[in-house]
């Protein structure tokens, strides 16, 4: 079990469950370091006055939004009251939240193994499972307060912070978004995505990015060369006949 990034409790109604947040994701990323290419030695990044030229302590950084100045202490005082408490506000049907909303997920663990924080914990996840309730409410977390979704995943509690409604994007205006279809097209169309449909499974899903990153550093380590691969120009060109491409795709996949 990863390390605990926050303790506190779950509260609903006169109920509280005390738990504890963990990432429910790692991260696998390559990271790099920039260092300098003709010696091999890291590059250093210093905060520098672009009027005198000289580097600037950090004690004596401002911080500037549309022309006012504030300090790291006047900055503070919008900070959240700091609770260890996650306040639900509400339940909602978790068909009713568009995704586009979720943002960093974890877990929610039981803080402790006494009879009581375990049943508790067990009540709200059995509820919600039951349910299909997803529970809305707000938490901080180090200086930011968020709006949090609470769900039921294989028995256990978890937590995404959320995006507030203000912070996503109207889709009115895309090109492409709404306007007439062909019935024709539409019918192909509905061919093809049944064709290419399956049961959802993760596993089947791999990182080919992240493959191939380490593939590179593999031989980069052994004194191979490194050759870019050649683009596909056929991939970004617009299709000059949908229904023709629409037909080759269904005899391909059909």
């Amino acid at each position: 079990m990863p390390r605990s990034l926050w303790t506190g409790s779950l509260s609903f109604g006169l109920v509280n469950v005390p738990v504890q947040l963990v990432s429910a994701v790692r991260d696998l990323d390559l990271h790099f370091r920039q260092v300098h290419e003709k010696d091999d030695t890291p590059i250093e990044t210093r905060r520098m006055c672009s009027k005198d030229g000289k580097e600037v302590d950090y004690e004596d950084i401002g911080n500037e939004y549309e022309d006012v100045i504030l300090t790291d202490d006047e900055l503070s005082a919008a900070d959240p009251a700091r609770t260890r408490t996650i306040d639900i506000a509400s339940f909602v049907q978790l068909s009713e939240i568009d995704p586009i909303f979720y943002d960093h997920p974890y877990y929610l663990v039981p803080a402790g193994e006494t009879d009581g924080t375990v049943r508790a914990y067990r009540l709200l996840a059995g509820v919600m499972d039951q349910t299909d309730r997803v529970a809305l409410g707000r938490f901080v977390l180090r200086t930011k307060e968020y709006l949090v979704a609470i769900r039921v995943r294989e028995q256990a509690l978890t937590l995404s912070t959320m995006r507030f409604a203000d912070e996503v994007r109207d889709p009115k205006g895309i090109p492409g978004a709404g306007g007439r279809t062909k019935p024709k097209e539409v019918k192909e169309a509905v061919k093809l995505i049944e064709a290419l449909s399956a049961d959802w499974d993760p596993t089947a899903y791999e990182d080919e990015y992240r493959k191939r990153l380490q593939a590179i550093v593999r031989k980069k380590r052994k004194g191979g060369e490194i050759k870019l691969p050649e683009a596909d120009p056929e991939r970004t060109q617009p299709v000059p006949d949908l229904m023709a491409a629409l037909e080759k795709s269904l005899a391909l996949h059909g």
